[in-house]
């Protein structure tokens, strides 16, 4: 069933609309946007009714808090008004309302209607999700690509993305960053990490796959892959007009290789300075390189990797991140032993 949030500070109003839509839809009657935003903590409803003329925060500040944040801004608004004025209307299409429904209003007319823009916004996400499974298939495509290409890391860009999932989901819980990660959808940010190693697609097959520690000027070339991996995200945004998405990806890209003390690559810049993405790429990145194999060393066990990962808390990596891997570190350790007990295809058969 439906959710649908009723926002209004006038009773009679409130008792009108949740006798017309209760039975159809699941209903939450809400005296003011305070106690919208409350709920909207625990529940994400299929589409809000909000009265415009209320107390304290009249539903046009509401809706504009409700754009601005990026987990609550595709919910669709229908307003609540007794205005009949072309201005008010304007200004609320303007917002991203879409529609207003008069008071006193029909109790049938306003089920038609919500049933119209309930629909109407399923046709739209449905429509979005396919576009998004192409978007995600071909990324996939792609990053695979240069996997095959580069034999030494293996399944890197998928374990890198698991313990990406693991990390961002413990600063979530942990309150860490909470205010820079407040507008992240998770399932954008996710998927584009495949693309932080796309810049390899521009390195020589021969040092990618050297069976042996690099030359300072192999590494050299190795270390250009930040910037070029950067610089093909900023094409693709350039060309395609995708941002949210891309976005995240080129910070991937461009970033982990960066260090908390400065010393790290293509910029050599320090602290927060550095993208958040970055630097919580930088801990999977190097959790996975140590407990991986590589032709020039074995693979480090788990509890060497936290050792190491503890130890470079301050210099290699943001402290607030390190404490966070810290407590979920078990849950890499599980994640790498899922990939390494997993059937070996491709690079890795």
């Amino acid at each position: 069933m439906k959710t649908v949030f009723i926002v209004d500070d006038n009773t009679t109003n409130v008792v009108t609309a949740k006798e017309a839509l209760d039975g159809a839809y699941k209903t939450y009657a809400l005296p003011s946007a305070e106690r919208m935003f409350k709920l909207l903590e625990r529940i994400t409803p299929d589409l809000i009714l909000l009265d415009v003329e209320m107390p304290e925060m009249n539903g046009f500040e509401a809706l504009s808090v409700l754009k601005s944040n990026e987990k609550l801004k595709t919910i669709p608004v229908v307003f609540l008004t007794a205005r009949n004025d072309p201005e008010s209307e304007i200004r609320g299409f303007k917002m991203g309302a879409i529609d207003f429904v008069i008071k006193p209003f029909s109790a049938p007319v306003l089920i038609k209607r919500i049933e119209t823009h309930i629909e109407t916004d399923k046709l739209i996400k449905e429509s979005q999700m396919a576009v998004r499974k192409i978007r995600d298939a071909t990324i996939n495509v792609i990053a695979n690509m240069v996997e095959q290409r580069d034999k030494v890391t293996g399944a890197h860009i998928d374990r890198t993305q698991k313990y990406l999932s693991i990390l961002v989901n413990g600063m979530i819980r942990s309150g860490v960053y909470a205010d820079e990660m407040s507008n992240w959808d998770l399932e954008l940010l996710l998927p584009s990490a495949h693309l932080h190693d796309v810049g390899k697609i521009v390195i020589s097959d021969l040092i990618l796959n050297k069976p042996g520690k690099l030359t300072d000027e192999e590494f050299a070339q190795i270390k250009r892959h930040s910037a070029e991996g950067e610089r093909i995200i900023d094409e693709i945004i350039a060309k395609s007009g995708e941002s949210g998405f891309l976005l995240h990806a080129k910070k991937f890209a461009g970033y982990h290789h960066e260090k908390w003390n400065g010393t790290g690559y293509p910029r050599g810049i320090s602290g927060e300075s550095i993208p958040l993405e970055g630097r919580i790429m930088a801990v999977a990145d190097v959790y996975d390189a140590l407990v991986s194999e590589r032709p020039y060393k074995k693979p480090f066990t788990h509890e060497q990797a936290v050792e190491i990962i503890k130890k470079d808390s301050g210099t290699h990596f943001d402290p607030k991140i390190a404490e966070v891997f810290l407590g979920v570190a078990d849950d890499f350790q599980k994640a790498s032993k899922a990939f390494a007990s997993a059937p070996s295809i491709g690079a890795e058969s």
